[in-house]
């Protein structure tokens, strides 16, 4: 298709392939959101529900822990309060890399990091 474009069709190539890359990872990300994941501390008296992709999907307090009354307004503050820090955190980490990608001459769409 390129022959006899050398380097040109050298770099048509590699870019075809990077855009082929940027979908897949693209649909693999999409599918990180479907995923659920759980984890436990204190021999469960703590669960947490998340998504494959980080984001945090619930939080649930055993009543030992405190007034059982109390319970749902605790669970409700700590998740706020965690995603709160990771939208924070998104938009850090979405800042650093404008600066590290200032004046790159990136295809339309395409993300940093990978």
């Amino acid at each position: 298709m390129f022959k006899g474009l050398g380097q040109i069709g050298d770099m048509a190539k590699v870019m075809k392939q990077a855009q082929e890359m940027q979908g897949k990872m693209e649909e693999a990300q999409e599918r990180l959101n479907t995923i659920e994941v759980e984890g436990q501390a204190g021999g469960g008296l703590v669960t947490a529900r998340a998504t494959a992709k980080g984001e945090l999907t619930g939080i649930t307090i055993s009543d030992d822990l405190f007034k059982p009354e109390e319970r749902e307004v605790v669970e409700d503050l700590i998740l706020a309060a965690i995603k709160d820090a990771q939208s924070r955190a998104s938009d850090a980490s979405q800042a650093e890399m404008a600066k590290v990608t200032e004046g790159l001459q990136l295809p339309p769409g395409m993300k940093l990091p990978f």
